[in-house]
């Protein structure tokens, strides 16, 4: 008998019963020690207890009502990307598309109390990202992870965000709303048993999904010590590219990314150094590169300056003397233009306003 492909907690026939209460024992079982998973289930379905006679698990209905289907290792459907860790998780809960794992996916990661800078960075990246076609992942946490997700929404394009708790739950709860309106466009992902709350060994087993499942990974910020690094440190070994946004040398937010360039990351400078890294060439639909300024998602800041931009290319300190603005001001703004392709400057200083991000 072929494995199903997803597992429908709100199917009642039996079999379906009995395959879904097989899966759900062994994730209960080897969630956390996922390589023992994996070997055990090197030979197959022969692994799982289909015998039946369980009783329903209480977390069914709940998840069927939340629309949370399981996707098994043995799925044909199993993002091929995960299916080659040495460590693959045994069964995943998605609440959305599932499809949306097997897109060209790149991660975007960084603290949860990022600066102004890192979350204006990581937004204006994932929305040129998804605005390319390419799935953006993160982990719906606070700071650079919902920039991200808000980025690739605003672009109208798809977003995963990967949980470090049950299926059944938010974490942080303050993003219900976010998670809700990821799923309409892509997927919430977890690995682990309904019921399991966030905890500090969660996040690290995690991560190596959200660099997994990536073509590549993008630190915006990260200090010394922090959970970026251990994304990153999963994405080099599971071969994956990883690039940094260099960050000023006193900002203790850009000390750890700062180092990943120094070791020898690529920089990020502009998102096409993202789709060099992966090796894809894309370009927009034509509808998407005719749409205006002002309804592309930029920030009220920036379509500012880009509409000084449009009457006649200037400096820095001249744009910053059209606008009464400091520097400082206008650097966040600057960055989005430049990421999003729709400002550059040229060899005499001046900014000068490109064309839609790709061409025309």
């Amino acid at each position: 008998m072929e494995p199903p492909e997803l597992l429908d907690p709100g199917d009642s026939a039996p079999a379906a019963r009995a395959e879904l209460t097989a899966w759900l024992a062994l994730q209960r079982e080897l969630a956390w020690r996922p390589r023992e998973a994996a070997e055990r289930l090197a030979g197959g379905r022969a692994a799982l207890d289909l015998q039946g006679g369980a009783p329903d698990d209480p977390a069914f209905p709940l998840l069927a009502r939340l629309g949370v289907r399981g996707l098994p290792l043995l799925s044909p459907r199993y993002p091929e990307r995960l299916r080659r860790l040495v460590d693959p998780a045994p069964l995943l809960w998605v609440q959305g598309d599932p499809d949306a794992l097997a897109g060209p996916c790149v991660a975007i990661v960084g603290p949860r109390a990022a600066t102004a800078y890192g979350r204006s960075v990581a937004r204006a990246l994932a929305r040129a990202l998804a605005g390319a076609g390419l799935v953006v992942v993160s982990g719906l946490a606070r700071g650079v992870d919902a920039e991200a997700h808000e980025g690739a929404l605003e672009a109208g394009g798809r977003t995963v965000a990967f949980q470090a708790c049950g299926p059944d739950l938010v974490y942080p709860a303050a993003h219900r709303g976010l998670a809700a309106r990821i799923v309409e466009s892509g997927g919430v992902v977890s690995e682990l048993p309904p019921g399991t709350p966030p905890r500090p060994p969660h996040f690290p087993l995690r991560n190596r999904l959200i660099s997994g499942v990536s073509l590549a990974v993008v630190a915006v910020e990260a200090r010394e010590r922090s959970g970026t690094l251990v994304t990153v440190r999963h994405a080099a070994e599971q071969g994956v590219e990883v690039l940094a946004v260099p960050g000023p040398i006193d900002a203790p937010t850009s000390r750890g990314t700062n180092r990943l360039l120094r070791d020898g990351a690529r920089p990020l400078l502009d998102v096409r150094d993202v789709l060099a890294a992966i090796g894809i060439r894309v370009r927009l639909p034509a509808a998407r590169r005719r749409e205006s300024a002002a309804a592309s998602g930029l920030s009220p800041l920036a379509r500012e300056v880009l509409a000084v931009l449009v009457d006649a290319p200037v400096d820095r300190d001249g744009l910053c003397r059209r606008l009464g603005r400091r520097p400082g001001e206008l650097a966040s703004a600057l960055l989005e233009l430049e990421l999003g392709e729709r400002v550059e400057e040229g060899r005499d200083g001046r900014l000068r306003p490109l064309r839609p991000p790709f061409g025309t």
